[in-house]
């Protein structure tokens, strides 16, 4: 007979029978381990032999209609090769193949666009493909639709889509509440993830509910949650906002502060930016006395009071920042961009920028001027700091180091051109993070600039793996009408073939077909979701 639970001879098989004693004893001749494996034995018959019937549970409820069309028979098939090649071992690129992987995400964007939904029985397939990789959620659960969402009420593990927008948007259809009772149920008493996306989906259909509910529960929020919750706001951001922007500047929290005072200051008219400008006016003026003729000279605060601590000043500066220039920075960036061609009596921000500074402070006074550019998304300011794309990368420290976040407040189309010219002058290396910022797919300026720098390279004695990055953006961000012109560089002319080729030619023809191939799959792809279901 064994004596003790099932969980002691649990215990004793995990920790071994040296370490734990079976709670059975040995028989004459027997091991301990023996004996454990004995107790189990028997003890797992008793356990069996005790089980009853018990009630069968309850059916889930049909799954919801779901009218969308469904996807064309190609797409469909499309769609299953694609989650069954993200599922198999080694999944993704294997030799010269397209990186499949890398193309699910464009297939699900482009899916949604033509309204489809996806076929019932690979909806399992797409939550798990979901789960495994967030940066899909939001286009897969938009193809699942409400039934993804009902199926995933019946498995843990799909548990992240009931936290997403679509679940505060279909759920009603399952529960039998109507959607601001639910939504207004889910903000009281839902998990953080699920109360941030019904503030996102309110804030996105009515802006001033969205701030209301908010505010009714603020007091209440913990300061890590106002923070995230105060950022959903940044949506759909206007002057009605400012009151309650106005009341965040008194919070508790830093960070909460400073995320108020960085939205007050993308409404230029606000009571903040007003104060900032005053500010900003009394530090930064144009002395029209000096020899050389005018130049903007710059007397940078003397202390950081309380008043600009409320308004989002951080007093401390980073390690190896001056105080008096940490401040001004500040001060500049949120300050209207307006201010300062009054300020100086000049008509445009060209003209402005190109006033001399005194004192050496022109690269602390340009570096606020690009981030209040950015911040308030001014295409003028941002288009002179930039400057000309062909001219020399600035040194370190100076406000031209990354135009990055500068190109995002320009056109797309003027946005891919200027990248283009950039890399005309300055090659690939220096343009990769550049190419991050441009609309997908590339506009054929920018398409063409790549491509060409990409020939130069092979021609250069380059190899293709110093440029694996740029590749990789090049096969899901090329027009796939740039395949024919990437073909043509793949074959040598006859002429050339008693030259002897440039080190790693045979790994750039490789790459060359490799991209060539992932630009046709991607057309064949486009081809099969137009096509009539």
């Amino acid at each position: 007979m064994t004596t003790g639970t099932w969980d002691d001879l649990v215990s004793a098989a995990l920790l071994g029978t040296e370490r734990r004693t079976p709670p059975a004893p040995p028989r004459a001749g027997q091991d301990t381990a023996g004996a454990l494996l004995d107790a189990a034995a028997l003890r797992t018959v008793q356990r069996r032999a005790a089980l009853l019937p018990a009630p069968a549970a309850a059916r889930p409820e049909a799954a919801p209609e779901d009218p969308r069309p469904p996807l064309p028979d190609a797409a469909r098939r499309r769609l299953a090769l694609l989650l069954a090649d993200r599922a198999a071992p080694g999944g993704g690129r294997r030799g010269g193949a397209p990186d499949l992987t890398e193309l699910l995400p464009q297939w699900l964007a482009a899916a949604n666009r033509h309204g489809y939904r996806a076929p019932a029985a690979l909806l399992p397939a797409l939550l798990e493909a979901a789960r495994a990789r967030s940066d899909l959620r939001p286009d897969a659960l938009a193809l699942g639709g409400p039934r993804a969402l009902w199926l995933a009420r019946l498995n843990p593990q799909w548990k992240y889509a009931l936290r997403g927008h679509a679940a505060g948007a279909t759920a009603p259809a399952a529960t039998g509440e109507a959607g601001g009772g639910r939504e207004e149920r889910v903000w009281q008493e839902g998990l953080f993830a699920e109360r941030v996306a019904v503030l996102a989906s309110v804030r996105h259909r009515d802006p001033s509910a969205a701030r209301e509910m908010l505010a009714a529960t603020w007091p209440k929020e913990r300061a890590e949650d106002r923070l995230l919750l105060l950022d959903v706001l940044r949506e759909e951001c206007s002057p009605a906002d400012e009151p309650f922007f106005e009341q965040a500047l008194s919070d508790r929290s830093r960070n909460v502060r400073a995320v108020a005072a960085e939205l007050l200051s993308t409404l230029p008219g606000s009571a903040l930016s007003q104060r900032m400008a005053a500010r900003a006016r009394a530090c930064v003026a144009l002395d029209r006395t000096g020899e050389g003729g005018p130049r903007i000279v710059v007397e940078a605060p003397h202390e950081c009071d309380s008043a600009m601590q409320r308004d989002g000043v951080v007093r401390k500066p980073p390690a190896g920042r001056g105080e008096r220039s940490w401040w001004l920075t500040q001060l500049v960036e949120a300050a209207p961009l307006s201010l300062w061609c009054e300020r100086f009596g000049v008509r445009s921000a060209e003209e402005a920028v190109a006033l001399p500074v005194a004192d050496g402070w022109q690269p602390d006074l340009h570096a606020a001027w690009c981030r209040a550019a950015v911040r308030q998304g001014d295409a003028e300011w941002s288009r002179v700091l930039l400057g000309a794309a062909a001219s020399p990368p600035a040194p370190a420290g100076s406000s031209w180091l990354d135009p990055a976040k500068l190109l995002s407040a320009l056109p797309a189309g003027e946005r891919a051109v200027w990248v283009a010219d950039f890399i005309g002058a300055h090659g690939l290396s220096e343009a990769f993070r550049l190419l991050g910022v441009c609309a997908v797919p590339w506009a054929e300026p920018l398409g063409r600039a790549v491509v060409d720098a990409l020939d130069c390279a092979r021609d250069a004695g380059g190899y293709p793996w110093s440029f694996s990055g740029v590749m990789g953006l090049a096969e899901r961000c090329l027009d796939p009408e740039q395949a024919d012109r990437l073909e043509a560089l793949t074959v040598r002319p006859a002429a050339a073939e008693s030259v002897p080729t440039t080190p790693g030619a045979d790994y750039w023809t490789e790459a060359f077909e490799r991209l060539i191939g992932t630009l046709r799959l991607r057309a064949t792809m486009r081809a099969e979701l137009a096509a009539a279901g």
